[in-house]
Formats: structure tokens, sequence, C-alpha cells
């Protein structure tokens, strides 16, 4: 074989290549978008099956008794055992628990919630932590770990920062409790304005520095919740004690009776799980 023809049978053996490769890719390509509709047809099919599963179990059938009833449980336990990675029927049988106080029992079903669907239910399970069964290192782990998968968001009103925040509060860390409200609260100022604050996040960006003697820097965060619920019994409470503090004491009693006036009445936090936990700080006047 003389060098012209051996140079052709050498181009000749590279396109074969090539074409086999290109073909190749092109088949592959068909597996991937084949396997990719077949992924998506699949997990439809999964959710119509898990969206039915719930209508039967929980809607029409959970749903039917009271929230503490165990025919409610019965009925959930049903459909776990048709489909037992249903994140939704794990989180109804532990919300009712955790309302009674059963945090322990609670935490196990709201764990395998977490386990079939973390970006749905991690967020409310470290809230459960911060709130319901005050694990506060607990809390904080699974919030600082969520943020770090689904970045920042909002858990029952308030930040996941918030609640960080909050945890630190309740394990005496009053500084850095104080710098993640203050960051938190700037950062809400920056995105939503004014009218966006929240007077309990106010109230306890307030306590972190009442509790380190900052009195008059209390004082201006606990004017602010004020003037969001001007009833706010807790806050007129700690805002006293500061007054207290400061040497202003007919001040201080003129407004302590006026808080333990709303207080009796009942003008407290008016958060949403406040009828099943008494919430950090907050006053008791019976």
């Amino acid at each position: 074989m003389n060098s012209k023809e051996l140079s052709l049978t050498k181009t000749c053996f590279f396109i074969v290549v090539i074409s086999a490769l290109f073909s190749n890719c092109k088949e592959q390509e068909n597996v991937d978008a084949n396997q990719l509709e077949k992924t998506e047809v699949d997990l439809k099919i999964i959710t119509q099956r898990q969206d039915s599963i719930i209508d039967t179990y929980l809607v029409n059938g959970a749903n039917k008794y009271g929230l503490y009833d165990m025919e409610r449980q019965i009925e959930l336990d049903k459909g776990l055992a048709v489909d037992s990675t249903i994140a939704y029927l794990w989180q109804q049988k532990a919300m009712p628990l955790f309302k009674q106080g059963k945090y322990e029992k609670g935490m196990e079903y709201i764990d395998q919630a977490v386990i079939y669907d973390r970006q749905r239910w991690q967020d409310y399970r470290a809230f459960i932590k911060c709130i319901f069964a005050k694990t506060y290192r607990a809390a904080i782990v699974d919030f600082e770990d969520y943020q770090k998968r689904y970045g920042d968001g909002y858990v029952m009103d308030h930040t996941y920062n918030f609640h960080i925040a909050l945890s630190y509060l309740q394990l005496n860390e009053f500084e850095k409790a104080e710098a993640i409200f203050e960051k938190d609260h700037e950062k809400q100022l920056a995105e939503h304005g004014e009218k966006w604050m929240h007077p309990v996040d106010l109230f306890y960006y307030g306590i972190s520095k009442y509790e380190q003697a900052k009195y008059e820097e209390a004082i201006q965060l606990f004017d602010l919740a004020l003037g969001l619920q001007d009833q706010f019994s807790d806050v007129q409470y700690y805002k006293s004690n500061c007054l207290w503090k400061i040497g202003k004491k007919e001040e201080a009693r003129a407004l302590y009776k006026i808080a333990e006036a709303n207080g009796k009445q009942g003008y407290s936090f008016n958060e949403d799980n406040a009828i099943y936990e008494r919430y950090p700080y907050q006053v008791r006047w019976h």
C-alpha cells in the first residue's frame, strides 16, 4: 500500500469513527430525553396516586373526626399503609400531638415528613423545635441547614433568622441574638419598608437589648412595636421595667398599670400558636 492509499484509508477510518460517535451521541440524547420524559410521566402518576390517597384517607377520612380523636390517627395510618412516603400524612399525624404538648411522639412523625419531603417540612420542624418543643440548639441546626440548602425564607409569619435569634435569646446568648435580630431587621426594612415590620419581631429585638441593660435602645424598639400594636401588654410591661431602670419611676408605674389592665383583657401575642404555647418572655397576668 502506497502512502496515498494509506492516507485515504486513515481518512475513511476517522470518518467512520466520528460517524459512529455522532450516532452514539444522538442515540444517548434520545435515551436521555426518553428517560426524562418517562421520569416526568412517572412523577405525575405518583403525584396523582398520592393525591387520591390523601383525598380518601385525610380529606374524606381523618378530617371527619376531631383533631385529637384517635379515629383521626387511625385513618391517617390507613393512608400510610397504602403509601408510607406521603410526607403530608406524616405531618398531619404530628401536628395535633404538638398542640397537645406531646413533643417527643410528634417529632417521630415530623421526622418522617422531612425524610420524604425535606424542602416542604424541615423549616416547619425547626419552628416546632423553637416554639413548641423548646429544643433551641436543635432548632438552630435545623434552620441553618435549611438555609444552606434552600436559602432564606419565612415560616409562620417570621423569618428563619428571627427564629434563630429567638433561640439564641432563650439560650442567654444575648449579644449573638441582638446581632441577628439587627441584621434581620435591617434586611426587612431595606426590602419591604417600615410597614412590613412585625411587633413581635421588634419586641424580641428590644428584649435582646433589655437583657444587656441597653434600656434606652430597648425603649425605642418597644415604642416601634407599640406603634403597630398599641395594647401589646408584654411590650408595655418590659418598657415599664426599662423606665424604672433609668429612673423614670412614676412613668414606669403608670405604664405598668396600663400593661396589667391590657394583659388581663388578653391583649398579648397575636401569634396563631399562642393559644397552644406560651411564648418566650410572655407575661403571666393571672
